[in-house]
């Protein structure tokens, strides 16, 4: 089996009115948090929104070798409206940081278990929710990671 090509992915939750980034480093180990970017909701249909610019120059800042976006299935498996919004999204991001590749990945209950951690940690309030989005990219990174390193087993 091949293993995971080296180079650093940078994960990304995308929310309603944030998108939480994190990345990994160039071995594929350890995903850390990077930023919380604001939704750009207000773009002009054929601009380029701020939040997919900014990412795209975190994309070439950090050399990414590929993008990782978490799609939230809901708990039965299937692809509702907040699915088809991301998707929409990692298209838009995948054309306009080609040719880096964009992958999905089922980010079910991130937010959660991102929650959950930083509430362990006495994160709480105003604190946790600057932060919980770059946690749940952080979660999403660091699952998909684990998948791909024990796929190359």
């Amino acid at each position: 089996m091949n293993e995971l090509s080296r180079g650093v992915r940078i994960g990304v939750d995308v929310g309603q009115v944030r998108v939480g980034v994190s990345r990994s480093d160039p071995h594929g180990v350890l995903a850390t948090p990077l930023v919380t970017l604001a939704r750009d909701l207000g773009a002009a249909p054929d601009a380029v929104p701020a939040d997919i610019a900014a990412l795209k120059a975190l994309v070439a800042e950090h050399e990414a070798v590929q993008v990782v976006v978490g799609l939230p299935v809901n708990l039965a498996g299937k692809h509702g409206p907040a699915a088809i919004q991301v998707k929409a999204y990692a298209d838009r991001l995948a054309d306009v940081i080609a040719p880096v590749p964009v992958a999905l990945t089922d980010e079910r209950m991130s937010t959660v278990v991102a929650s959950r951690r930083l509430a362990e940690r006495g994160v709480r309030g105003k604190r946790q929710r600057a932060v919980v989005d770059q946690a749940a990219a952080v979660e999403i990174l660091q699952s998909w990671l684990e998948t791909q390193r024990r796929r190359t087993r």
